[in-house]
Parts: C-alpha cells; structure tokens; sequence
C-alpha cells in the first residue's frame, strides 16, 4: 500500500511484531463517518432504498442527516 501512497488508518494490535505508524487524527475523522453511516442506516428506507431516483434517495439522506445532527 506505500507504493500507492495509501496511510494507515486504523492502529495495530498491540501483539505486533512490527507496529506501524498510523494518523490518530485521520482514525478520529474516519470514526466519526463511520459512526455517522451506521446511524443513518437503521432507517430502514435507507437501508434498503425505497426512493429509486437518486435525486430523492440524496435529499432524504439529507433531511434525516439534518434531524440526526439536531438531536
């Protein structure tokens, strides 16, 4: 992966041989979207995606994204 100039995310078992070094800070932001997914995908019309334009799948998942960051 260092050929393709990809960085290490997610840290290392601490039973490594060899640790890698890994961005705390990229770890941090990545959890965030994670977490920011899951949640959006417990709607199950997300889930499963009863809109099938893209236009209105996009504006649900901003709608229910803009209530999720207001609770």
């Amino acid at each position: 992966m260092q050929g393709l100039g990809a960085r290490a995310v997610i840290p290392p078992r601490c039973n490594r041989l060899h640790q890698r070094r890994y961005s705390r800070k990229a770890y941090r932001h990545r959890n965030l979207i994670e977490r920011c997914f899951c949640r959006l995908k417990q709607l199950r019309q997300i889930a499963t995606r009863y809109e099938k334009l893209a236009e209105r799948f996009v504006s649900f998942i901003s709608l229910v994204a803009a209530f999720s960051w207001l609770k």
